[in-house]
């Protein structure tokens, strides 16, 4: 078997590095989630068609192989490129839409999808509605060419930025089964009776409650068919894995700066690379994350190959969840009391990044789906075992 890349792929590669050392510079750290915000980077991509490296050339992408996809994702993540802006709607809403969409939603929305001119929101979760999506209970009452939306969504990232949402709601509240009754609105956030209220974290990123009293929106805000939502969140999931597939690049960003930080630092007049405990917990850490990538891998090419990689990529997101949590342990562990400052103070090594990732790093394993359900996926999807 070979691992190895094409040689027109590890140009492609290059092409995005320089690209990003013109765009950024050479000193660029980045990862703190508002510096990862940028409408102008998100519409640098655009011009260049790389927004739409996966799409199909009919509704204006490069149609590149799911396999390019994972090379531009490993190197913008692997750069901190501030590509949060266009993210949600580059892998999940355009996707969607192609698929399912209308005419004039597929109109009006994947050119600015494209040309990175559109922010979108994903407001799924609600106060008790989370893992258990199908128990949403924010409500659109239809009135004659409108529906009247009710309710609230929480822990919803980038909200009070957003341009559009894209919301689940419930529209059927007698479907014999909870997730029958679901559908996917697209709503402009500045619709009278949508209000948004900040939720701070603890790794300073400012989440967003979403609050939506009696807000009228036209019947053609609806995606697809109604009460066909659910079917829709399942195909926007399935469409994230190649994305996901990458993350593991961004880990070895760190890593590698941790491994720089052990041959450049002597503690006690002795290199901390010569310490036999720091060299075997790194080399352990260099096995993991090289066991995380070819899971990645393997998702990208589950993709190429037609086939949807449903527990894989339960799999690999806790694998590659835990492991980070891992990594801000052991970076902390080798950079010492150093690890502890934060972003700004002189004296902090990468400018105090791995802080903000230790901080950060639990969040991965709720995000996206708790590793506790992806368990229970891995278990029923993937070892055949009874609900």
């Amino acid at each position: 078997m070979d691992f190895r890349f094409t040689a027109q792929q590890e140009a492609f590669r290059q092409e995005v590095r320089d690209f990003l050392r013109s765009e950024l510079g050479p000193d660029w750290r980045g990862g703190k989630t508002h510096e990862m915000f940028s409408r102008e980077f998100s519409r640098k991509l655009g011009k260049k068609g790389w927004i739409g490296i996966g799409w199909p050339k009919e509704y204006g992408g490069l149609g590149r192989p799911h396999m390019d996809q994972l090379v531009f994702g490993e190197e913008m993540l692997y750069g901190r490129a501030p590509s949060a802006a266009h993210i949600l709607a580059q892998n999940m809403v355009g996707p969607t839409l192609m698929n399912v969409g209308s005419e004039e939603h597929k109109k009006k929305f994947l050119p600015m999808i494209l040309s990175g001119e559109v922010v979108f929101c994903l407001a799924y979760t609600e106060p008790q509605a989370g893992s258990d999506l199908a128990s949403l209970q924010t409500n659109a009452r239809a009135e004659g060419d409108y529906f009247i939306i009710n309710g609230q969504k929480t822990f919803i990232s980038f909200a009070g930025d957003a341009d559009y949402g894209w919301i689940g709601v419930r529209t059927d509240p007698n479907a014999p089964k909870k997730h029958r009754g679901i559908s996917i609105f697209i709503v402009d956030m500045k619709t009278p009776g949508i209000t948004t209220r900040k939720l701070d974290t603890m790794f300073d990123h400012t989440l967003y409650e979403v609050f939506f009293d009696d807000a009228k929106v036209h019947k053609s805000c609806v995606v697809g068919q109604l009460n066909q939502g659910w079917y829709y969140i399942t195909q926007a999931l399935d469409h994230e894995r190649v994305f996901m597939a990458a993350t593991i690049a961004g880990y070895q960003r760190i890593f590698d700066e941790i491994v720089e930080y052990a041959k450049s630092t002597k503690r006690n007049g002795i290199p901390l690379s010569k310490d036999p405990i720091i060299r075997q917990k790194l080399s352990e850490m260099a096995i993991d994350l090289h066991a995380g990538r070819l899971l990645g891998y393997r998702l990208a090419w589950l993709l190429e190959q037609g086939i949807v990689p449903f527990s894989e990529a339960s799999i690999s997101k806790v694998f590659t969840s835990e492991l980070e949590k891992r990594l801000g342990n052991l970076g902390m562990q080798v950079l010492g009391l150093y690890g502890q400052l934060q972003r700004g103070t002189p004296q902090a090594p990468y400018d105090g990044y791995l802080e903000w990732e230790y901080r950060f790093s639990p969040m991965q394993a709720v995000g996206g789906g708790a590793n506790e359900i992806q368990r229970i996926i891995i278990a029923i999807a993937g070892l055949g075992l009874p609900r």
